[in-house]
Order: C-alpha cells, then sequence, then structure tokens
C-alpha cells in the first residue's frame, strides 16, 4: 500500500468550533432577555397549536420551566429481605472541653 504525503492529502478537516469558548460571555444574559416573548409564544401554541401533540410539547416546556423537571422514580428489584440500618454517631461535645 503506497503512503500519500500531506500535500497529496490536503489540509486536515477543520473541526468544528467549541461553543463554549467562541460564544461571547453575555450570550446568557441575551437569551434571557428573550425570556418573556418565548414564554408568551409557548402559551400561545399550548392554547392555539395546530395539533394536539405540539399543544401537550409546549405545555411541558412552560411546566418545566416554571417548576422542574420531574424527579424520575427508580426501580430496584432485589430477591430476598432488604434490611436497612441506620446509625449516627454523636460525638459529646462537653468531652473535648
Amino acid at each position: 500500500m503506497r503512503r500519500v504525503s500531506v500535500k497529496e492529502r490536503g489540509s486536515p478537516p477543520k473541526q468544528m468550533p467549541d461553543p463554549a469558548r467562541k460564544l461571547p460571555v453575555d450570550l446568557r444574559s441575551l437569551a434571557r432577555s428573550y425570556t418573556e416573548i418565548a414564554i408568551r409564544t409557548l402559551g400561545g401554541i399550548a392554547s392555539n397549536g395546530e395539533s394536539d401533540a405540539v399543544k401537550v410539547s409546549a405545555c411541558i416546556a412552560l411546566l418545566d420551566r416554571g417548576w422542574g423537571k420531574p424527579k424520575e422514580d427508580k426501580k430496584l428489584e432485589v430477591a430476598g429481605e432488604v434490611r436497612v440500618i441506620l446509625r449516627q454517631m454523636l460525638e459529646d461535645e462537653s468531652e473535648d472541653e
């Protein structure tokens, strides 16, 4: 197999820039300045969306932003007996004095 030189291959492909490094520092502030219009837009879609799926998606977005995303329940299946032992060790503060 013949080796190909860098000149024959051309320049290496450019990598995508890291957005965290290239964006202005105040981008978060700029994005937050659109909060009111974004919430109003989502509210309008939730009320007047063309399909139920679009309305539900807008409602979920509004609820997540207003109340936070719901916590996921985690289930654990265990065969046999499960014992939980809680211990708390307290040091008497008077002993240190």
